[in-house]
């Protein structure tokens, strides 16, 4: 497929290896590094939540750990998909254009403008407020196409048919939930409508804050990625449900030492259903119960834990020695022999 672009097959280990190597991007830097690139050719959608402005990307393509290569978010400022043969400074550049005040349309321009190979790429973004921008050069192979709309783009190359990209558009404006919900409903629809002439190996998903904190760490909402699957959205739509749960047992964490017992309950309780066969989460609920007094409640928790591997219950007897588990040793004789 390289033959379309001139670049021969033999120099793509030279085009990976000058990528690996290539120097992180300062805030200051404008020069397109046009060794940087990757024949990524695939579905996407760049979108921001009206209303909580969370921004994100979602990405799926027949290539291998496409997590690194497509999606780019920064808290505060917006977010951008690289796709088609992949020049991945449109990334932090382009988040640096728009950190400086630049809309999405604005920063995609001076971009593709300096790109003097802009007819093989496809990249889109949005900014803090809400306004996207997409390019589809004119050498994507086809099927290649975008469609802007109220705070999102969707964009795709190499498709089986020509309906991925209505597809996906359809399905983001109708879908409910919130930003990862609607943004994987576009994934779906566009794996529906035919999607990778390929077929599909990887997927990725990141979202971060629309305002940023002083605790950058804190502004990634979600950075999800399934480097090689042979289902890679029902793997995706997967680990977002596992990492709803993980939040939820966190949530319930935060309250059990705040000292409402009561929302404590209930976040566990929404972790539970949503991954109920999860023992790493059934253990902690039952340490925390234990924690505060309710033995029976905890032990309840923790038996088909211990059923089911008994290396929990010699975990449970060194938590004590870690200042996790506040009980005292008739108590915690007690609470093994139950288990």
């Amino acid at each position: 497929m390289f033959g379309n672009f001139g670049i021969a097959k033999s120099l793509l280990p030279l085009c990976l290896a000058a990528l690996c190597a290539s120097a992180p991007f300062s805030a200051g830097a404008r020069a397109l590094k046009t060794s940087a690139e990757r024949p990524v050719h695939t579905y996407s959608i760049v979108a921001r939540d009206s209303v909580t402005g969370d921004m994100g990307v979602a990405v799926q393509s027949h290539w291998f750990s496409v997590g690194p290569v497509v999606p780019w978010a920064r808290a505060g400022v917006g977010a951008v998909a690289t796709q088609s043969l992949v020049l991945m400074s449109y990334g932090p550049l382009g988040l640096d254009l728009m950190d400086e005040g630049m809309s999405a349309a604005e920063a995609l321009e001076k971009l593709v403008e300096e790109d003097a190979h802009s007819a093989v790429r496809q990249v889109a973004m949005v900014d803090v407020e809400g306004k996207a921008a997409a390019h589809t050069g004119d050498s994507c192979i086809a099927f290649a196409s975008h469609r802007t709309g109220d705070g999102y783009s969707v964009q795709a190359n190499m498709m089986l048919t020509d309906r991925v990209v209505p597809a996906m558009a359809k399905a983001y404006e109708t879908a409910e939930g919130d930003l990862a919900d609607r943004m994987l409903a576009a994934l779906d629809a566009a794996q529906r409508a035919g999607g990778d002439i390929r077929g599909s190996q990887s997927a990725a998903i990141l979202i971060v804050r629309g305002v940023a904190s002083d605790e950058p760490w804190s502004d990634v909402v979600m950075d999800l990625r399934v480097e090689d699957h042979p289902r890679p959205l029902e793997e995706l739509a997967r680990l977002i449900k596992l990492q709803r749960a993980y939040t939820f047992e966190n949530l319930g964490d935060e309250a059990m030492a705040g000292g409402d017992l009561k929302d404590a309950m209930e976040a566990y309780g929404e972790a539970a259903k949503l991954a109920p066969d999860n023992l790493e989460l059934a253990f902690w609920q039952g340490v925390s119960l234990i924690n505060v007094g309710r033995d029976d409640e905890g032990i309840k928790i923790l038996k088909p834990v211990v059923a089911r591997d008994a290396n929990w219950k010699e975990l449970l007897k060194r938590l004590p020695a870690a200042g996790l588990l506040t009980v005292s040793p008739d108590r915690l004789d007690k609470i093994l022999g139950a288990l």
